[in-house]
Parts: C-alpha cells; sequence; structure tokens
C-alpha cells in the first residue's frame, strides 16, 4: 500500500494541473490516468490534448490554410498554381503535435515529483484509491486527500448509434483518413461547427442538422446571427429544428431521417455522420459504494462553490463537475483545489470564464450576453465596431464581424464581451482581464491600444458604447 498527501484521478485539463501545482507547494502526489489512444498507447492529457482541443486546432489551421490560399491568396497578389492537399500528411503533423504536447506533460509531472500512474483509479472508502494498471495488476494507494477529475466522454444518440466507421464521435471524426464527399453532423454547437468547418474546407458537402431552434442558443444572439451569415456563405448547410429520428449504414452509406421545423419528415445519404451533441461526465466505475460522494441525475459529482464534494478532504474538479465544460475552467478548479489543499488562497471567477470556436471568422465572448442583461431589468448600454472598418482586419482580408461591449449604464460595468471576428479568441483575454479587475467601459475607453492592431476593435467598441467612438460614426 502506498501512501501520498493527495492522489489525483484524471490526467486531463483539470487533473494533470491539479498534480502539479501539489507538487510544486511540496506534497507527495501521485496522478491516475486510464487514456488510451487507438494504437493502444497511453498518454496523459486527456481528451483535450489526445482527442479534442489540441489536434482539433492542428486541423483547423490546416484546413484554414488551404482555404486561404484557394480564395485569399489572389486577393495579395499571390499567384499559386493549381492546388492540392494531403489528408495523410495533415494527420501526421496532427499527430506529431498530439505527441509533443502529451510527453510534454509527462515531463511537467516529473519535473514537480508526481507519480505518474497509467491505468483505472477508483475512489474507495476512506479515502484509498483502487489502482488497477492496463495489465490487469491493482495496488491500494492512500490519500490523505482525493481529487477527482475524471473529465467527460461524447453524448451517445440512440437514434444514431456509433459503429466507429460511418457513424462516429468527435475523436472519430479527427481521424478520417479521406475528405468525405458528403458529410453530416448532428449538431450545430462547438465541436460540431469546427469539425464541419475543417472538412468543408477540404471539399465535403457539409449538412450539419440542429434540434434547436436558436443557432448558438448559448451565445449572444447578435453573433449568433452574424456567425450563421458566414458559415453558410463558407457552404455549411446548416438546418435549425432537424431532430434525427433515424440514422442506419446501408452499405457505404449513411442514411439518415429527421423531422424538419413543420414535423415532416426528411432524409439525407452521406458517407460519414458525426455526432457530437454534447458531453457527458465520465464518471461510470469512478465511485466504489459507500464513498459518499453524491452525484447528480445527469452523472455530475455534486461539489460546493470551492470544488468540495462534502467528504472529508475529497475534491471534484474539471467536467465531471458543474459548470462549463471547457479545459481553462478545468484547469484553474485543479490549481485552485491543490492550493486550497496546502491551506493557500484560492479562487476561481465563474462570472469570467471566456469561451472561443475556433472557427473562421472566430467565435469568443465572456460575461453575460445582451439577452440575458436584459433579462435582468438592469439598465445597460451596448458599443460595437466592425472589422471592415479596422485597417489592420482588412490588411489581413479579414474584415468579417465585430466586437462588442456591454456595459452597466449606472455604474459603467462592463457585464459581457462578445467578439467575432479575426483572432476573437486571443482578443478576449483583455476582456476577461478587465473583468477580473472590475474594469468599467471607460477603463478600456483610456487604455492606449496600439496602432494598428485588431485590439483597437475593443477599444472602439467601449467608446461606442458612450457614442464616443473616433473610428466610426456615432448613432
Amino acid at each position: 500500500m502506498s501512501e501520498f498527501d493527495v492522489v489525483v484521478i484524471g490526467g486531463g485539463p483539470a487533473g494533470y494541473p491539479a498534480a502539479i501545482r501539489a507538487g510544486q507547494n511540496g506534497l507527495k502526489v501521485a496522478c491516475i490516468d486510464e487514456w488510451k489512444n487507438y494504437d493502444g498507447s497511453t498518454a496523459f492529457g486527456g481528451t483535450c490534448l489526445n482527442a479534442g482541443c489540441i489536434p482539433s486546432k492542428a486541423l483547423l489551421e490546416s484546413s484554414e490554410l488551404f482555404h486561404r490560399a484557394q480564395s485569399e491568396f489572389a486577393a495579395h497578389g499571390i499567384k499559386t498554381g493549381a492546388l492540392s492537399f494531403d489528408v495523410a500528411a495533415m494527420q501526421k503533423r496532427k499527430a506529431g503535435i498530439v505527441k509533443t504536447m502529451t510527453g510534454g506533460i509527462n515531463q511537467l509531472l516529473k519535473a514537480a515529483g508526481v507519480t505518474a500512474l497509467q491505468g483505472h483509479g477508483r475512489l474507495l472508502p476512506g479515502r484509498q484509491v483502487e489502482f488497477t494498471a492496463h495489465d490487469g495488476t491493482q495496488q491500494t494507494l492512500t490519500a490523505r486527500h482525493v481529487v477527482l477529475a475524471s473529465g467527460s466522454t461524447p453524448m451517445a444518440l440512440k437514434s444514431a448509434p456509433f459503429d466507429g466507421q460511418r457513424i462516429v464521435d468527435s475523436w472519430g471524426a479527427l481521424e478520417f483518413a479521406a475528405v468525405p464527399k458528403r458529410l453530416g453532423v448532428i449538431g450545430a454547437g462547438v465541436i460540431g461547427l469546427e469539425l464541419g468547418s475543417v472538412w468543408r474546407r477540404l471539399g465535403a458537402d457539409v449538412v450539419v442538422l440542429e434540434a434547436m431552434p436558436a443557432f448558438l442558443g448559448m451565445a449572444d444572439q447578435q453573433l449568433a446571427k452574424e456567425a450563421l451569415k458566414h458559415f453558410k456563405k463558407q457552404g455549411l448547410d446548416i438546418r435549425l429544428e432537424a431532430k434525427v429520428t433515424a440514422a442506419r449504414v446501408e452499405g457505404e452509406l449513411v442514411q439518415v431521417e429527421y423531422t424538419d421545423a413543420a414535423g415532416a419528415t426528411q432524409s439525407l445519404t452521406v458517407d460519414k455522420l458525426i455526432v457530437c451533441i454534447g458531453r457527458r461526465p465520465n464518471t461510470t466505475g469512478l465511485l466504489a459504494e459507500g464513498t459518499g460522494v453524491q452525484v447528480d441525475e445527469r452523472g455530475f459529482i455534486k461539489v460546493d462553490d470551492h470544488c468540495h464534494t462534502g467528504v472529508e478532504n475529497v475534491w471534484a474538479v474539471g467536467d465531471c463537475v458543474r459548470g462549463p465544460m471547457l479545459a481553462h475552467k478545468g484547469k484553474e478548479e485543479g490549481v485552485a483545489v491543490a492550493d486550497r489543499i496546502a491551506g493557500l488562497y484560492a479562487h476561481v471567477n465563474y462570472a469570467a470564464i471566456p469561451s472561443v470556436i475556433y472557427t473562421a471568422p472566430e467565435i469568443a465572448w465572456v460575461g453575460a450576453t445582451e439577452e440575458q442583461v436584459k433579462a435582468t431589468g438592469r439598465a445597460y448600454k451596448v458599443g460595437s465596431f466592425p472589422f471592415m472598418a479596422s485597417g489592420r482586419a482588412r490588411a489581413m482580408e479579414a474584415g468579417q464581424g465585430f466586437a462588442k461591449v456591454i456595459a452597466a449604464k449606472d455604474d459603467d460595468q462592463i457585464l459581457g464581451v462578445h467578439i467575432i471576428g479575426p483572432m476573437a479568441g486571443e482578443l478576449i483575454g483583455e476582456a476577461v482581464l478587465a473583468m477580473e479587475y472590475s474594469a468599467s467601459a471607460e477603463d478600456l475607453q483610456r487604455t492606449i491600444h496600439a496602432h494598428p492592431t485588431l485590439s483597437e476593435a475593443l477599444h472602439e467598441a467601449a467608446l461606442a458604447a458612450d457614442k464616443r467612438a473616433i473610428d466610426m460614426p456615432n448613432r
């Protein structure tokens, strides 16, 4: 039996930072992770590094470069001649990036003095952890503290069961060896839009079926409408209120049936079908009977505002607890818990967690949407600035979209920032920092931004909230 100060179950973006910070705090730490790749190899990093955030961004970058070479280079006076692409080379590059990143985590764990264990971890009563290695051998660890960071897994759809070849989840969609001629995507959320964009840029005819009546219902609707316009222009066939009732593989094709907004039955034939309707917490097999840790009806571990489960010295972070399923949210929770265990101050500001969709144009936001602010009844003001009025954006051939700032009328507090346009995922960082420090719209107005930069759009949007924009007419 091995004894540790902290045992972390899960080595994804919530678990491995918790383990590293606990090690930095001078504690004896073990981190257990059971991830296995398709080829049977093991790796830390969870879904994010192995089958989500990182590999998807690699393919998004490759496919966007190809698309820009096709559609944009001529405007710069660059002549390329006939273009072609090599999916195998793109996939090899992606795999290399993933291997480098996951290997880096092993080095980080080692540097922090963390014992890395690859296999399955299960919490037993009394803060004991049963560890089952991939070869089947078992040992029991004891810990003063246990951090549950088991992550999440793609949700299945009963009407469209995965077969791993023709009907796949988001991981499978990142492994296509060739571009499907016709691609179906169930779910117009972050994952569906990113994956649909990758394969559309490379030539697939993409149909996205979304059951909800509103596009990107979680986002500011002015931003969502702008995004929908651009995606349709790019050739994504997005069908709202399309509820899939059946999907079956027939030979080398997938036959999909769905009901449309009018309730009529429609059919769709595709070569591949991606099901990305959301994710569920990966808590099956995590908790032995008698641990006292409670799980809600959806499988999420119940925790308080400090990620404590209510069982002495047992914590839970990341996708397996409440809140947005975002890698950076899980990372901050993991670090905060490790600091709390060490008796240090820790805080996670859930009101300032950014969201990013890495399409083109990129979409990013933090704080409340205009619809949410309006529902509170609080008086507010809005300023926006189009990227087509940005010299930097125009020079980049990236004048699509806008930056939008929502602030309170009474005390000028920034309530939300929403950006659709070039590098939105990078620009949103300034807005997050502003909200973290309770900045006002005037604070942004009085902050000097370099010229010409994309960040000037946020500056001008803040000015526009008070009808004081310089580089656009004030209405």
